[in-house]
């Protein structure tokens, strides 16, 4: 079993498994790597040199030209991350397997953060409990909107928001990518997410007006989050004892995103509580505003989903084992 892991030839769905519950057993005790070391800040970095060119100085309609330079440059640092962690798990594949599949899972981990996502949401519940003023603070770590006219209430949502949305940004989406293409599957999803973030915006941002440049950046990141974003819906829905999907449904089409609306739907349902954007939408809109108890559910309900992942890969495990046993003895 152990000789098809690696050893010059395809990984293995068995040896792509162990890796992912090594990186998960990574991410447990040990978290994030320091920044200079952590390739997704890498990916942030070579993204922010790039938008001094893709992201326009004025604004244009339309702007054909500014919408080709943020495609073209974005495919080719695509295409370079992706190669790099090809050439990386290729290599990795001429090793021996007990070497090969913790390096794999060494490698697997940056590129998803569950860990330090249940603790920044944590954090901001824990400021909360010392002054609003605190929870704004602690909450403006984690989005991009203006946090100081937010009631208690409302930080809560964002907060609530950020965990459902990055469940899936983060952690589901990163490891579905692996698990369907390996580790230049995670990689190239944590760039085009990041590049999502940096680059991805309607109009204004940091001086630079990226409708244009930003729109290729923004629809990749859609494309590639549009399945993962559906099955953490369906994990959370399953980890809350289900959900109604015709009335899930209804809630995700109210945000913009086409994906978003999924995972912040099913906690909004799971939790039956009241989760928006001032302005923009509104999830669930009868439900509850939301409690300090009901951040302590949420966090339990995504601790159960990620539960579910690393269960998801065991069963793969043994399956590969059992499937390896009956090939050899018939």
């Amino acid at each position: 079993m152990w000789g098809g892991w690696g050893a010059g030839q395809a990984w293995s769905t068995a040896g792509l498994a162990v890796a992912m519950l090594l990186a998960l057993a990574l991410d447990r005790f040990w978290g994030e790597p320091p920044a200079r070391l952590h390739p997704v800040v890498g990916m942030g970095w070579l993204l922010a040199r790039c938008g001094r060119w893709v992201g326009a100085k004025k604004a244009v309609h339309p702007d054909g030209w500014r919408w080709a330079l943020g495609a073209l440059v974005w495919s080719l640092l695509a295409a370079c991350v992706a190669s790099l962690y090809a050439g990386l798990q290729g290599w990795l594949g001429q090793a021996p397997a007990w070497l090969a599949v913790p390096l794999l899972a060494l490698l697997l981990k940056p590129l998803f953060a569950w860990r330090m996502l249940h603790s920044e949401v944590q954090a901001v519940e824990t400021a909360l409990q010392q002054s609003l003023d605190a929870g704004r603070a602690r909450l403006a770590w984690l989005v991009s909107r203006d946090v100081t006219q937010l009631s208690e209430g409302e930080v809560r949502e964002s907060a609530l928001e950020t965990l459902a949305e990055n469940l899936n940004d983060s952690v589901v989406a990163p490891l579905f990518w692996f698990a369907l293409l390996g580790l230049p599957g995670a990689a190239l999803y944590r760039f085009a997410n990041t590049a999502d973030a940096m680059w991805g915006y309607p109009g204004w941002h940091q001086n630079r007006y990226w409708q244009w440049g930003g729109k290729w950046a923004a629809r990749a990141d859609d494309v590639l989050s549009w399945i993962p974003a559906r099955i953490t819906a369906m994990l959370l829905a399953l980890c809350a004892g289900g959900l109604p999907m015709g009335q899930l449904r209804r809630e995700s089409r109210r945000t913009p995103s086409p994906n978003g609306g999924w995972p912040m739907g099913a906690l909004a349902l799971a939790l039956d509580v009241r989760l928006g954007k001032p302005q923009v939408y509104v999830l669930n809109a009868e439900g509850q505003v939301p409690q300090a108890r009901h951040v302590a559910q949420a966090l339990a309900l995504t601790r159960q989903a990620v539960r579910v992942l690393g269960s998801l890969a065991l069963w793969v495990l043994f399956g590969a084992g059992f499937l390896a046993a009956v090939g050899t003895h018939a």
